[in-house]
């Protein structure tokens, strides 16, 4: 089969990744727990940061879903199933063994729960009990481990979609966005059903065991983005005529969500209205980003071919890269543009320093950190 590929696509999935970086430096600042904070803690900067939580994860799970739709075009289930275990599962453990024990190492140092040398940590505790009662994790690496489960569950029902474009289930939805396309506002309706009866019950651990509010959105949104581009003769176009509603639609919603949690106690009818603006909400940004990309970024570049190939390992290296600057900012009393700053362009650059120079250059390297063998490029304007 033909190999597809929409370049607005991998720019998003760039971008979304490169946003990871602002929003983990900003995590540092705000008042919401996270792994080490800053001395001082500002507490208007959670409002941009709640605005990109919206919608930043749920992206990159449509996004996942489409790219596996262009994955199992030119694939056979084994063959992608396979390559999800070599591009997902092998970064996940080495993640665990050797990125992620520096960001547990340096929470225990700065609680006091240990006080030795970091070699003395990784021989004989970064292994002891599970996180965070122990220290094994995958911290943001989370992302993995939920990737390969969607993917191995979910690939018998995109072969058998792949393998009949023109079942009735695809039909209907080629029809319905053709005709009216803002019936792609009806993929809300489970969304929004998670959102209202699973969550109160179920608090996003990433854990995967007890995680099931998470899991269940995440898998669902995975299978939303292979739908979409299942029926793409629909989906661009119902894009292109969508947008403006879309965004006046994520504009109101957001008002709504700050208008609640502002001034209004949390009670039944609260919940469920929230609920609605919220799934509401993430969807119509969702939609105005695709729509967007596609008019503006559908186009190959160098610096996109570079980008796209150095994004996973920046994904993988950067939280911790950021919580080893912070650490040694935590306590120095400089303002926040000053540790802000430092903190973007230094993780933005040992990043880029340890792909550019290592990962990319160490064929070992590359493979653990999930790299593709690099093509040349040609033909690029």
């Amino acid at each position: 089969m033909t190999k597809i590929r929409r370049y607005d696509l991998d720019w998003l999935r760039v971008i979304v990744f490169g946003l990871l970086i602002f929003y983990h430096v900003g995590m540092f600042f705000v008042p919401w727990g996270w792994h080490i904070k800053n001395n001082i803690i500002y507490p208007e900067l959670r409002w941009p940061m709640l605005f990109l939580n919206q919608w930043r994860l749920p992206i990159l799970f449509v996004i996942s879903g489409m790219g596996t739709a262009f994955a199992l075009s030119y694939r056979s289930g084994w063959q992608f199933i396979k390559e999800r275990h070599a591009r997902l599962a092998i970064p996940l453990v080495f993640g665990m063994l050797v990125i992620v024990p520096p960001q547990v190492y340096i929470e225990r140092i700065s609680t006091g729960a240990f006080s030795g040398s970091y070699w003395e940590y990784w021989t004989t505790q970064s292994l002891v009990g599970v996180y965070p009662e122990g220290n094994l994790s995958w911290h943001h690496l989370w992302f993995l481990p939920y990737l390969l489960i969607f993917s191995v569950i979910l690939t018998p029902v995109f072969l058998y979609l792949r393998n009949h474009p023109n079942t009735s289930f695809l039909e209907a939805w080629r029809r319905r966005l053709s005709n009216k396309p803002m019936s792609i506002y009806l993929l809300v309706i489970p969304l929004f059903l998670y959102e209202s009866l699973l969550e109160p019950f179920f608090n996003i651990t990433h854990n995967l065991v007890w995680d099931w509010f998470n899991f269940i959105s995440s898998l669902t949104l995975f299978f939303h983005g292979y739908l979409l581009i299942s029926v793409k003769e629909a989906f661009w176009p119902a894009l292109e005529k969508l947008r403006k509603k879309a965004l006046a639609l994520g504009i109101s919603c957001f008002t709504g969500l700050l208008i609640i949690w502002l001034y209004f106690e949390d009670s039944t009818v609260i919940h469920f209205t929230e609920a609605a603006l919220k799934t509401t909400n993430f969807w119509s940004w969702i939609l105005v980003i695709f729509a967007y990309a596609a008019k503006y970024l559908n186009r190959p570049s160098h610096a996109l071919a570079y980008c796209n190939r150095a994004v996973y390992p920046f994904y993988i290296l950067h939280q911790t890269v950021t919580i080893i600057i912070g650490y040694w900012l935590m306590e120095l009393n400089w303002p926040f543009v000053t540790k802000a700053f430092i903190m973007v362009v230094g993780t933005f650059g040992a990043c880029w320093l340890l792909y550019e120079f290592l990962i990319k250059r160490i064929p070992i390297l590359g493979f653990v950190f999930g790299l593709k063998r690099e093509k040349k490029i040609s033909n690029i304007n």
